[in-house]
């Protein structure tokens, strides 16, 4: 991270923390809901399968930098199929940067070729061992592993959402993110049970029994992007939702944290660690203020 950005950042975290201010900073432009895969944890994809105009994501773009927003993730469906009008997904990561956004993060399912090295992150989403993320993703481990050996960057972080089918995997996770060429780190999250995949949600037990894993790859030397310290509030969802610093811009709807938070009920079982890291940042937990400081320098 560039010393501008990082000073950048301190000064918006010291002034949400001592004026309560609910001012968003980061952001994310849905670009199409469109997917190539069927992921049985998924409830978000192809429900309309429209690819957002460039013209319209730009203006969107644009709406979240002046809201104050200088992270922006572009998420889908799946954003490497989204084209427009000659454009492609990096040429908005390139538009962003030259917005003004300091850091630029893309999501992928990771089965279209990995050539974005203009992205701080590729959150690329790998759900287990080839056995268990097979069974939730379809027979695509192979290629996916196929893309990251010859991605044009080392700017990948995988994107693990943990549920009963995967559990078991989390440590081969930590120790592929760890020994695994181009790939930074690694970023959990529980599963948010939508009302079709309810099945799929953790115990308590669970979690905590996750939880305990990560902590010991952690000192192991695992890359994990996660930040300890708030461990304890996901096992037992006590950290406060929405995430008002947060906000998701689809087809000009601004919701704030995530497009989740129209489901009744559904923020009281949130499993995005990001929401429960930065929630508990901007209320002040010092613990939380000094890890997250030591895992950004780190990691972005």
């Amino acid at each position: 991270m560039k010393m501008s950005s990082f000073m950048y950042f301190a000064r918006f975290g010291l002034k949400t923390l001592f004026t309560k201010s609910e001012k968003p900073i980061l952001g994310t432009v849905i670009v199409t809901d469109k997917c190539n895969l069927h992921c049985k944890h998924c409830s978000v994809n192809n429900i309309t399968a429209v690819i957002r105009p460039y013209e319209k994501v730009k203006e969107e773009m644009k709406t979240l930098y002046d809201m104050g927003i200088r992270i922006l993730f572009f998420c889908g469906g799946e954003t490497f199929l989204w084209n427009d009008s000659g454009k492609n997904l990096r040429d908005l990561v390139i538009e962003a940067k030259q917005m003004g956004f300091m850091i630029v993060n893309v999501v992928t399912n990771g089965t279209f070729k990995i050539d974005l090295p203009e992205a701080d992150l590729i959150l690329l989403s790998l759900d287990g061992d080839r056995e268990r993320h097979n069974i939730i993703r379809g027979d695509t481990y192979d290629t996916i592993m196929e893309n990251i050996s010859h991605a044009t960057a080392d700017n990948i972080c995988f994107y693990m959402a943990i549920n009963k089918f995967n559990k078991e995997a989390v440590a081969d996770v930590c120790q592929l993110a760890k020994n695994t060429k181009n790939v930074r780190a690694v970023s959990f999250n529980f599963h948010t049970p939508y009302p079709d995949t309810r099945e799929l949600k953790l115990s308590v037990d669970e979690k905590r029994e996750i939880c305990e894993v990560i902590k010991d790859q952690m000192k192991k030397g695992a890359p994990v992007f996660n930040l300890k310290s708030a461990f304890p509030y996901l096992i037992e969802n006590k950290f406060p939702t929405p995430c008002k610093q947060c906000v998701v811009i689809e087809n000009g709807k601004i919701s704030t944290c995530g497009r989740c938070i129209d489901i009744p009920g559904l923020c009281d079982e949130c499993g995005y660690f990001f929401v429960a890291e930065y929630t508990l940042l901007f209320s002040g937990n010092l613990k939380v203020i000094f890890e997250m400081l030591r895992t950004y320098l780190k990691y972005v």
